[in-house]
């Protein structure tokens, strides 16, 4: 059983196929800049959703660029780089702004296509657009409702909680208590 969750644990997000033909290490101002050398190729990306929205071609997921490993796993800690389209096209299916809203984290295969002119508020932006070729959609983080880390092994007990709502600490972590 232990070698099973080992195994799990190191198995990537996204097929091993995508993931061994996808390049990970260009730098994202690159893909700004030199557009026509990147084009046609599979890159394996992380983000942040900052908007998804429907088009006539499908779904349009505009994400902040996140670094990812070499299973797919958004690196901790790394810089936001910039902003990109993802296009999801309308034969595969849609996906739902409802679940792939303001704020989650994505891993994706996709091929660069091209760079696009828009607006970040007033700002006149160029972002790299890609064809999403395979999406991975990492799981919301479950917080202490007064408290600002993660603890994995929250248990939703009025018990773990003083009369004012302030969580005791978890005998299995050892955060703050406030």
């Amino acid at each position: 059983m232990i070698g099973a969750l080992l195994l799990t644990a190191c198995y990537p997000v996204l097929s091993r196929e995508l993931m061994k033909q996808g390049t990970r290490d260009v730098p994202f101002d690159q893909l700004r800049e030199r557009a026509d050398d990147y084009k046609g190729r599979l890159f394996i990306l992380g983000g942040v959703i900052v908007d998804n929205r429907f088009t006539e071609g499908g779904s349009r997921i505009e994400a902040l660029f996140v670094p990812v490993d070499s299973y797919g796993s958004l690196k901790d800690g790394a810089r936001m780089q910039g902003r990109f389209l993802a296009m999801y096209p309308r034969s595969r299916g849609l996906l739902d702004p409802v679940v792939f809203k303001k704020g989650r984290e994505v891993t994706l295969a996709g091929v660069y296509l091209e760079t696009r002119k828009g607006r970040i508020d007033e700002m006149e932006y160029a972002f790299p657009v890609f064809e999403i070729r395979e999406i991975y959609l990492w799981d919301e983080m479950r917080y202490y409702r007064n408290a600002p880390y993660y603890d994995p092994f929250y248990w939703d007990s009025p018990f773990l909680y003083d009369r004012f709502g302030r969580p005791f600490p978890s005998p299995f972590w050892p955060g703050p208590a406030w």
